[in-house]
């Protein structure tokens, strides 16, 4: 059974930054694994992907501000995010798939964790 849980959110002030992580378990990092987020009050939207092979890709709102990254021998995903801004608050979530298709792509990820809110103000 795959799980995924995330940490690392928190309330924070405008600029400063947070740091989430997601341990997976069950699971050997799969081909791609990504963040979303929910807004509140909206659906949920990709916030950045990484594949197998290390190639990222990023939500225009978050580019240059937000990194993604992964550690297969730890099997954790991060998300370090900068400069952050109120309209970033939302919860976050951790996804991991195999199907293909856009990263953004909700339907691509199989697993999804519980979330993390981030909260920014």
């Amino acid at each position: 059974q795959v799980q995924l849980v995330e940490s690392g959110g928190g309330s924070v002030q405008a600029g400063e930054s947070l740091k989430l992580s997601c341990a997976a378990s069950g699971y050997t990092l799969p081909l791609h694994m990504a963040w979303f987020r929910r807004l509140p009050g909206q659906g949920r939207e990709g916030v950045a992907a990484i594949a197998g092979d290390g190639r990222t890709d990023y939500a225009d709102s978050v580019k240059g501000r937000f990194t993604i990254s992964r550690d297969n021998a730890k099997n954790t995903l991060y998300l370090q995010m900068n400069s952050l801004k109120p309209e970033d608050t939302a919860m976050y979530y951790c996804v991991a798939g195999t199907k293909g298709g856009a990263w953004y792509l909700q339907r691509r990820y199989d697993y999804w964790g519980q979330g993390t809110q981030v909260t920014v103000s």
